[in-house]
């Protein structure tokens, strides 16, 4: 069988969801040796010992999505018995994580544990009460996980600063009390408890995406005052808000991510009414800076075109 006739024969085959276990696609009339063949000519990508996705859904995939798709693949694979931690808690929570890396992360309750232990599975010690724990509904089974709260502790515990505040701020978004988490860090286990503070202190309930949050910090990082988060200007075409904005200085910040205008109706439409807004506003004497991913490693560079932003908007109201 051609590469061709493969292709078509997964595409016609395939389960409903993207990542798919060996037994389910045995079931499908996948086997073994069209499963080898596939990876080989790289239709499928093999995500762990046992769990498959197409190559070309698995390009589609934003890099969030993807640590979904990989913790998929632990649950197919392994059966979903674990106690997940960490980023893998907080990816079922349907919280953002960023750059974590590509372990699953399971709690276990003694060292040395041997559960689940696999290249891509890293096993955490953890004393969990009952209350630590709760079920997490994902593609028809309940996934035992630590909870919101506990999840996020941990994460501002262990985690380098900015994935913990990252992570942090997506919880917040999903309805974690700020409160709620000083608590459960002040009250839980000293380990890593200054660093955790230090995190809940760093959050934003207002930050919408990871972008933001990672645009926020960077701001901080290179001494710039705080910003306004979210800050909503009106305009004779409605109401603009802003990512950020320092309104003495007339400069507005944008982070101009994946997705921005997509639950937002037709892209088209939003983004022309949108520009109209900035159009108006640009007219009032705001200065623009609009940000992408990429820039976010470019530190001075950002610094370079902010300070810019501010010269012209200082000289526009001279």
């Amino acid at each position: 069988m051609g590469t061709h006739a493969t292709e078509r024969l997964l595409a016609s085959t395939w389960p409903r969801h993207d990542v798919a276990p060996t037994a389910e696609l045995r079931s499908a009339g996948i086997d073994d040796r069209l499963l080898a063949k596939a990876v080989r000519s790289g239709l499928l990508l093999r995500l762990r010992h046992g769990a498959y996705i197409p190559a070309h859904r698995c390009d589609a995939l934003t890099p969030w999505e993807r640590e979904v798709a990989r913790l998929d693949a632990h649950v197919e694979a392994t059966g979903g018995a674990s106690v997940y931690c960490l980023a893998s808690a907080a990816v079922l929570h349907g919280c953002s994580v960023w750059n974590v890396g590509p372990e699953i992360h399971v709690a276990t309750t003694y060292a040395g544990s041997r559960a689940s232990r696999s290249s891509d599975t890293a096993t955490h010690q953890l004393f969990l009460a009952e209350h630590d724990l709760t079920l997490v509904e994902r593609r028809g089974r309940h996934l035992k996980a630590t909870t919101l709260v506990r999840t996020a502790a941990d994460c501002a515990r262990t985690m380098p600063f900015e994935q913990a505040v990252v992570m942090g701020d997506s919880a917040l978004q999903r309805g974690l009390d700020p409160r709620a988490l000083r608590r459960e860090v002040e009250q839980g286990s000293p380990r890593g408890r200054r660093r955790a503070l230090d995190v809940v202190d760093s959050l934003e309930p207002a930050t919408e995406s990871v972008g933001e949050t990672r645009t926020r910090m960077l701001l901080e990082r290179l001494g710039f005052e705080k910003p306004h988060v979210q800050f909503e200007v009106e305009t004779a075409a409605g109401v603009y808000r802003a990512d950020f904005a320092w309104p003495r200085l007339m400069v507005i910040i944008e982070f101009e991510g994946e997705g921005k205008y997509r639950n937002h109706g037709p892209a088209s439409d939003v983004l022309l009414a949108e520009r109209r807004r900035e159009t108006l506003l640009m007219e009032q004497g705001w200065v623009f800076v609009r940000l992408r991913w990429a820039d976010l490693e470019k530190p001075d560079e950002v610094r370079r075109r902010i300070e810019a932003a501010i010269q012209t908007a200082a000289r526009r109201s001279a």
